[in-house]
């Protein structure tokens, strides 16, 4: 069977918040310096040059797709990053030190799991299902870990129970097919950028 489009997924590079362990969610913050250059030393795959590159609405992503794609991206708002609500800006080790909290492990989530004011992965599902639908063709997707882990769990059959059978690293494009009925698949076999 012929996907009816192919996506490639990027997670963005990294912020100061990310070094300092913050939950970011819906925060808009930049990629730090140290991003920047290290993106702009990395190159995509010669096939993905021409492919259709969209980002987040976040400036984090929109910037990551800038500098790997050397142009432009369509802003896609349905990639946002899950809304974490309450928790962000927080530290996660610091909210499970909170045994009041309700904050946990990934594992431990399933997909009705939601920050105090914040989304869902079902949430996150139900608005990235719309778009899915009318994508085409080989697209570079540069979003979140929260939208990628959705994506990924979708193709997989991955519940937010249990380990998950993928890890999603910075630097690295996972391959998802979608099929003309909807379904999502996953190779498994993500590719390292490499410095270019």
């Amino acid at each position: 069977m012929t996907a009816a489009a192919q996506l490639l997924l990027l997670r963005h590079g990294h912020t100061a918040w990310n070094r300092a362990g913050r939950i970011q969610g819906r925060t808009d913050e930049p990629l730090d310096e140290h991003a920047r250059e290290h993106l702009a030393s990395l190159r995509l795959p010669k096939q993905l040059l021409t492919a259709a590159l969209v980002s987040s609405p976040l400036v984090r992503a929109v910037e990551t797709a800038r500098i790997l794609g050397r142009r432009d991206p369509l802003v896609v708002p349905e990639l946002i990053e899950m809304d974490w609500g309450g928790w962000e800006g927080q530290r996660g080790v610091d909210l499970l030190e909170d045994g009041n909290s309700g904050y946990r492990h990934i594992e431990g989530w399933g997909w009705d799991f939601q920050p105090p004011g914040g989304e869902t992965p079902k949430l996150v599902w139900g608005r990235l299902q719309p778009w899915l639908s009318s994508v085409r063709g080989t697209v570079l997707v540069v979003s979140h870990i929260g939208v990628m882990r959705v994506l990924l769990a979708k193709a997989t059959g991955w519940n937010f129970r249990d380990t998950p059978p993928f890890k999603v690293k910075r630097d690295r494009l996972y391959r998802i097919d979608v099929q003309d009925d909807g379904t999502l698949t996953h190779d498994n076999d993500p590719v390292r950028l490499t410095a270019g």
